[in-house]
């Protein structure tokens, strides 16, 4: 068989590879699976604990108990009784026939909900093939993926963007009346055909003497030349740092979210509260790598220049986007007005307090809190147009800004205290892919 041109042509090896260590306060990314059933997980007033499903039948099996679990399964009721009835009050430290936990350690979070209430709706974290929690390489890309579109388009002129804010809105306007934008399927393509493949995927690649025709598509995509893996695992342990101060990182919680937005007057609001496993005091790492040499075949048709060469450069463009938001989320906040509604004490001081410095400490924003400011360019477009996007394609809110709505964690007491999924990417040196 004869070899191809393309595939003689051998991938020089220069890469800048760094090891980046990423925390935050607190964040939760969602799994495949939306929410878990009550069989699904247990629920005690200090723990929530999620079984070895394959543990759990054979130990449950083994004392005759495995068709009482099936028959919870088909009646989506709690199986606590069928617990205490097959292994005694000690449920939690029970083994299977070939002394496998049934309830592993990485299964189990501190219960933070603040009341022994049954928590309904559980929605898990995304966990890897181990049954470990920790940050997919692809939701980081996205988030980098993001912020690149922002900055392109908000710096057109020094970058040659062919896509300007205001040819953006005209098309987004002309869409909106022509009625070419219904629901959020639409509008995610609607992106996409807007601007997103004129900004990504709009170039010829050459490498020396080999030119290839192809469509634009995921093989012109200069995020090709950017991986970024998944990130460690992230397993609860205890740091002694030089100063002697323990602490104790990645720690699983199950706790209430709750969702909040304001009626006219600026009173804070809220709906039905959301149950979500989460992880506080979060560190870990994980590689990214820029393919030097693929990023230079890469010729956009209009003249385009890509806005970074480095790992610290692309950085930079993440943390001027976090700023943006940083500053939306800033106003917002300050807008609401403390309020006690249906029952529920909205207080929001501890928030407020979050965003009380003028600059962003952290490079992005990961998993729920991103929200559509996070995933979208919508901070560069006009206020009244965000409404009418989120009104045709999202739940109506005539007469508000978009979003209306945001999501924040209630502490051990119940109030509103934290925000999720600020982070912070810390370059590492001297370190090996």
């Amino acid at each position: 068989m004869v070899a191809t041109q393309q595939s003689k042509i051998k991938k020089p090896e220069v890469y800048d590879s760094r090891r980046i260590r990423l925390t935050s306060p607190i964040l939760h990314i969602g799994s495949e699976v939306s929410k878990l059933s009550p069989f699904e997980y247990v629920q005690t007033s200090n723990k929530v604990y999620l079984p070895d499903k394959e543990a759990l039948a054979r130990g449950l099996q083994s004392r005759g108990k495995l068709q009482d679990y099936i028959n919870a399964i088909d009646n989506r009721r709690e199986i606590t009784g069928i617990l205490r009835q097959a292994f005694g009050e000690n449920w939690q430290t029970a083994t299977d026939t070939n002394e496998n936990p049934i309830f592993p350690e990485i299964g189990i979070s501190s219960n933070w909900t603040g009341t022994e209430d049954k928590i309904t709706d559980l929605r898990p974290m995304i966990r890897n093939g181990f049954g470990q929690l920790y940050i997919p390489g692809t939701s980081i890309k996205g988030a980098m993926r993001t912020a690149i579109a922002y900055y392109l388009i908000k710096h057109a002129d020094k970058y040659k963007t062919p896509k300007t804010v205001s040819h953006i809105e005209q098309q987004l306007r002309r869409k909106l009346t022509s009625g070419e934008l219904r629901g959020a399927f639409n509008q995610k393509f609607a992106d996409d055909n807007l601007f997103m493949n004129s900004l990504f995927s709009d170039f010829t690649l050459k490498y020396q003497e080999y030119a290839p025709q192809t469509r634009t598509g995921p093989n012109t995509d200069f995020m090709r030349a950017i991986h970024v893996s998944d990130t460690e695992p992230l397993l609860k342990k205890t740091l002694t740092p030089a100063n002697g101060n323990k602490t104790i990182v990645n720690v699983p919680i199950v706790t209430e979210v709750l969702v909040s937005s304001h009626f006219e007057n600026n009173n804070a609001k809220h709906r039905a509260s959301i149950y979500a496993e989460m992880v506080t005091d979060v560190r870990t790492e994980f590689t990214l790598t820029i393919d030097h040499e693929m990023l230079s075949w890469f010729r956009h048709q209009q003249g385009m220049i890509i806005p970074f060469k480095n790992s610290q450069e692309l950085l930079k463009i993440c943390q001027e986007f976090a700023q943006e938001q940083w500053d939306g989320e800033h106003d917002y906040w300050n807008n609401i007005e403390d309020h006690k509604n249906q029952g529920k004490n909205l207080y929001f001081d501890k928030i407020r307090d979050f965003y009380e410095d003028e600059k962003c400490p952290y490079q992005t924003r990961l998993g729920w809190g991103s929200g559509m400011t996070g995933t979208t360019i919508n901070w560069l477009l006009k206020d009244d147009l965000r409404s009418q996007l989120r009104d045709t394609c999202g739940i109506k809110a005539p007469g508000f800004e978009a979003p209306k709505s945001r999501r924040t964690v209630t502490n051990q007491d119940g109030d509103s205290s934290y925000l999720p999924g600020w982070v912070k990417l810390q370059l590492l040196k001297n370190q090996q892919p």
